[in-house]
């Protein structure tokens, strides 16, 4: 039973872990709690009252949320900066009290300024954010200008306590980071390995399958996160390497969840089914080491045994690709864990450090857009607040600003009004609770608001309608203190908060709009650029031409993506019609394909692998040509047909099974390109010679998705790699586009 419990807690841990690589979002949430308690120390020693204290705390909230810069001294310049805004800000908030309207228009004003110093980021975004909450509080405080010493004081020691917090009790330690982002995406790892064996256990069943989906779409989102952490841990050109190497890995894994469903169709002698059992569980075994303890895999006798086993590219006995495929995620593995320990050794060159861009300091762009927009939605906002409650109108305001922070299109703003409002609704009811339970306890009061506190940093970057709700709970728990609760006072904040997000809604479909389908064809448009310049860099490595670094240039592809699932976000939304999620669908599941099959590509690419073969540049001098058809598409509609060509043959010849697997994985490149012109009504002209079944399948099956393909069709992994079974999808629907 003991050792259950144990097992239970290992895989919680490991599920913890690996949702935050690094522990930085805890620490984060640990540097709001603690600056704002050692605040309150202060002041209470100090015998300032709770107003004076609730501007400490939601300075040192906004500090360690908002200051995010690399170096410790970039930090502290920040704060310093922060200060000074925040200070202005609340002084030209107690004189504008004083002599209305000028309150308001000073509020409009600020509004424009804190979204543009976005473009500023992340210091624009900490000077902004801190001066509008400043703003903000010193009118829900209703500070006069006699007041202000006592208020700017209180700004002061709140930013001087994070500062305490960030550079004494909890010091940004890269080393141990580093280490909790190698456990976490170790975790995620075993995981894939762990659900492999079981399903080749099973017997392939629909669950397991799920799980091993489920495993691999956990691990790719790991490899996101870790992208963004690791630039907090390490430095240029480290930070940039570990990246590369940790996408290799995620590939590796991915191939191994494809082969692992492949080697379950076959028909395998039960002692070679448990041999490949046990050696998947043998490797998660060594996957879920402690990387302290097991800095190389390599030293190890099992890697040494698996590499040689997996080295038999002549053989086709049965199990053999998925020991080849085990191989490779080892050794994968194994490059990654050098950089993490910075041995270079296996690198054939270490990239150079890119200067940062230089931004200009006045341009009009997408986010002096919103900006101009949240100033018209901030004012909308005042109007129909005032009308709900001239004491209450800035919360209105406030949800406006919020909408508008890292949105770019008025589906976005939509999307995120909404989930404020939802979140805010259901966080009524919370606070309601909170706020009776504690009614008269002060100290129980202060600790549930910095639970809340806690909650909204901890979740910031993963549901707006959870931080929404905790806010909510958190406003009830101040009135609470401040002796001004009641239901009717949060059932006013859900109607400014309605109230706020139409006005933003209506602000960002009115004036100056970006339609959601006008950032996707941008969006797009920047992916088909970098597949060309990939397609292009990799015959060039292919061929023997030039060594390129086409894995480097396999993620700026994904990052591509990236941002296109981010952009086609309000189109797949449930309150979305269907139509609109057919399409969002549809793109996404193009996208997947092409960016899966591109790093594919990359990661067996090798220099002159297939030079002088009249396959590789029929493949890649079709597919780039069809992607400048899909550009002139994508910019100005036009309709030419894409050329689909023969079916390309990867058997004609005695090859090897990487250079097989390359030609086979740009062939289907292929058609997936062909597949996201349907999305434009840019259709494909067939060959004579090309007498190629088709399938037809719906959109929601999607299309030659790794993620989505049947065990069926992998029964069949001869036939695919001839070429055979080329599969497409059945047109949008005209009215989608």
């Amino acid at each position: 039973m003991m050792e259950r419990l144990l097992l239970m807690w290992d895989r919680l841990r490991d599920r913890l872990v690996a949702a935050d690589p690094g522990l930085l979002r805890l620490r984060r949430a640990l540097l709001a709690v603690f600056g704002i308690g050692l605040s309150i120390v202060v002041l209470l020693a100090a015998g300032r009252t709770i107003p004076t204290i609730m501007v400490a705390a939601v300075a040192a909230m906004q500090a360690a949320f908002t200051v995010n810069d690399r170096a410790p001294r970039a930090q502290v310049v920040t704060l310093v900066l922060a200060f000074c805004s925040g200070a202005l800000s609340m002084t030209c908030a107690a004189f504008g009290q004083a002599a209305p309207p000028l309150d308001n228009l000073l509020f409009i004003v600020l509004i424009f300024l804190a979204v543009y110093a976005q473009r500023f980021a992340p210091r624009g975004n900490a000077l902004g954010a801190l001066a509008f909450f400043m703003f903000f509080f010193a009118m829900f405080l209703r500070i006069q200008p006699a007041q202000l010493p006592g208020y700017l004081l209180a700004l002061l020691i709140g930013l001087c306590a994070n500062g305490f917090v960030r550079f004494g009790v909890l010091r940004h330690d890269p080393d141990r980071e580093l280490l909790r982002i190698r456990k976490a995406f170790r975790a995620r790892l075993s995981a894939v390995a762990r659900a492999a064996a079981a399903y080749l256990a099973g017997g392939g069943t629909e669950w397991r399958r799920q799980q091993l989906l489920r495993a691999d779409s956990r691990l790719h989102e790991a490899v996101l996160m870790i992208e963004d952490a690791i630039g907090e841990v390490l430095d240029p050109p480290a930070s940039d390497l570990l990246r590369r190497r940790a996408i290799e890995v995620e590939l590796a894994a991915k191939w191994l969840s494809i082969t692992t469903r492949r080697t379950s169709t076959e028909e395998l002698p039960d002692e070679v089914r448990d041999e490949l059992i046990g050696r998947l569980l043998r490797f998660e075994s060594l996957i879920e080491h402690d990387p302290q303890e097991l800095p190389v895999i390599s030293d190890t006798d099992e890697f040494s045994r698996m590499l040689v086993s997996g080295s038999r590219l002549d053989r086709r006995g049965p199990g053999d690709d998925l020991r080849r495929a085990i191989a490779e995620l080892a050794l994968a593995d194994v490059n990654a864990q050098r950089i993490a320990v910075h041995d270079y050794s296996a690198e054939a060159q270490i990239p150079e450090p890119e200067p940062p861009a230089k931004k200009r300091l006045v341009a009009y762009d997408n986010q002096t857009r919103s900006a101009i927009q949240a100033m018209i939605g901030g004012g909308l906002a005042m109007l129909g607040g005032e009308l709900v409650s001239p004491q209450r109108w800035y919360w209105a305001v406030l949800t406006v600003f919020v909408v508008f922070l890292n949105t770019s299109t008025a589906g976005a703003t939509l999307v995120k009004g909404m989930r404020r409002v939802s979140g805010t609704l259901v966080g009524i009811f919370g606070g309601m609770l909170l706020a009776l339970l504690v009614t008269g306890n002060v100290t129980a009061t202060v600790l549930l608001i910095l639970a809340c506190v806690f909650c909204v940093v901890y979740t910031a970057r993963v549901s707006q309608v959870v931080v929404s709700f905790f806010v909510t709970c958190m406003l009830g728990l101040l009135y609470s203190l401040l002796g001004a609760f009641t239901l009717e006072v949060l059932w006013l904040r859900v109607a400014e908060t309605a109230i706020g997000a139409i006005a933003g809604i209506l602000a960002a479909i009115a004036v100056v709009p970006v339609r959601t389908r006008t950032v996707l064809r941008s969006d797009l448009e920047s992916v088909l650029a970098d597949l060309r310049d990939f397609l292009e860099a990799a015959e060039s490595l292919l061929t023997g031409r030039e060594n390129v670094n086409v894995i480097e240039l396999s993620r700026e592809l994904d990052r591509s993506v990236e941002q296109v699932r981010t952009t086609v976000e309000p189109l797949t939304h449930p309150m979305s019609v269907n139509s609109r999620r057919d399409y969002g669908s549809y793109v996404l599941t193009t996208l997947d394909r092409i960016s899966f099959r591109a790093r594919h590509v990359a990661a067996r690419a090798e220099p002159g692998l297939l030079s002088a073969d009249d396959r590789l540049t029929t493949l890649t001098g079709r597919l780039i040509s069809n992607i400048g058809i899909l550009l002139e598409a994508v910019g100005n509609g036009t309709q030419r047909r894409l050329d689909r060509g023969g079916e390309t043959s990867v058997t004609t010849r005695e090859d090897s099974a990487q250079a097989r697997s390359v030609l086979l994985s740009l062939s289907r490149l292929d058609e997936a390109v062909i597949a996201l012109g349907r999305v434009f009504g840019v259709r494909s002209t067939e060959s004579v010679q090309a007498n190629v079944r088709r399938r037809t399948r719906s959109v929601s099956a999607g299309t030659d998705s790794i993620t989505n393909t049947s065990d069926a069709e992998l029964a069949a992994p001869r036939r695919a790699e001839a070429g055979e079974g080329s599969r497409t999808t059945e047109p949008v629907r005209r009215s989608t586009q």
